[in-house]
């Protein structure tokens, strides 16, 4: 029964399709629930932005049924849904003031002069622009806007708030002080947050969940922390964070451990993860930082040979590439500290790495 499991917004089978043939959204079956802040993360075109324009009630599901707080929401208008929007392009009004920007939707509602002031008020206050309220948005800063475009978002209580790319258009700094700021907004609120994003970090640092879309499908749905550390497949693997990739097939499998053979490298130890049988191929994923230079000898299972081929300084690590196991493009990541271990191009090493560090993943 719909709604059953007291999910605040429940995506059951639903699908879409703009020419009765590709679906862009596949079947979702989606549950989040009250106070959550749940970011779907994917490429151009996995169907992030289509499912939450479905939410919000600017595009109809194909087939299937979304529910807001136990409701059936599909025929109803966007206005209807008491839903918060923040767009990329902050969709203010140029000709007005910021505080009757944040008026508008308080004045749709019909709410009191004394009323809406005391809101207006408090949302410039949350997002610290107390005293720019009779500023126009040209007058205003990308930040300062995106702030203004959030305050609004949030003024009338909504329901939920839905985000769409809404950092894309900042800069690398501002973009990372304002994913904090948004995060400690919706923990001071406790709003329904749904974002979408194609930034792994900003996913990692804003969210309680990710659902990573790719080709109309969520790939996973998990926690930050479960996603980078156990991706389910070679899709997740690749798409979320940096990671090693090492093709090969199964030799055998001992319950959570495998053994897979790499062409012209030997044994790896493996951590089962979805792989099926022995003979069958498997993407080893690997994790930069998880790699360990010089290890010493019989402290770890998989041990190889290695050539620097480049070295790059980042500050606070040092990447180097390395030719290994028949690869030229295989990273580890050091930490910058006066412990580590001086490495240059050309240099001869050896890698190691631990058997539940490296997972063994179907390969469609």
């Amino acid at each position: 029964m719909p709604g059953a499991n007291n999910a605040f917004v429940e995506f059951s089978g639903v699908q879409k399709t703009y020419d009765g043939e590709t679906l862009v959204v596949k079947n979702l079956n989606l549950d989040i629930s009250r106070g959550e802040f749940l970011t779907m993360l994917g490429p151009s075109g996995s169907g992030k932005t289509t499912t939450l324009m479905m939410l919000a009630g600017f595009e109809a599901p194909t087939h299937g049924s979304i529910l807001l707080a136990g409701r059936a929401i599909d025929n109803m208008p966007p206005h209807k849904r008491d839903i918060g929007m923040v767009f990329q392009n902050y969709a203010l009004f140029p000709h007005m003031t910021v505080e009757e920007n944040l008026a508008f939707p308080l004045k749709v509602r019909k709410l009191g002069r004394g009323e809406i002031q005391a809101r207006i008020n408090r949302a410039l206050d949350m997002v610290r622009l107390g005293s720019h309220g009779e500023r126009r948005p040209g007058q205003l800063s990308g930040g300062q806007q995106q702030r203004v475009a959030l305050a609004r978002a949030l003024v009338f209580d909504p329901k939920i708030v839905l985000m769409d790319e809404p950092l894309g258009a900042l800069d690398k700094q501002l973009r990372e002080h304002m994913q904090l700021e948004i995060k400690h907004i919706h923990q001071k609120l406790g709003v329904t947050v749904v974002y979408v994003t194609h930034d792994q970090s900003e996913a990692l640092t804003m969210s309680d969940r990710i659902a990573v879309f790719s080709e109309g499908v969520v790939q996973q749905l998990a926690r930050p922390t479960e996603l980078y550390e156990q991706p389910q497949n070679a899709f997740v693997a690749q798409f979320i964070g940096e990671n090693n990739q090492l093709h090969g097939k199964i030799v055998a499998i001992n319950g959570r451990t495998c053994q897979v053979e790499i062409s012209g490298a030997g044994i790896v130890h493996a951590l089962t993860v979805n792989v099926e049988l022995a003979g069958r191929t498997t993407m080893l994923s690997l994790r930069p930082e998880r790699v360990k230079l010089n290890p010493a000898p019989g402290t770890l299972p998989n041990v190889f040979s290695a050539r620097v081929a480049e070295v790059i300084y980042l500050g606070d690590h040092v990447r180097a590439r390395l030719s290994v196991c028949g690869q030229n493009d295989f990273v580890i990541k050091l930490p910058n500290s006066e412990e580590r271990t001086p490495i240059e191009t050309g240099m001869a090493i050896t890698i190691g790495w631990k058997t539940e560090d490296c997972r063994a993943l179907h390969v469609p």
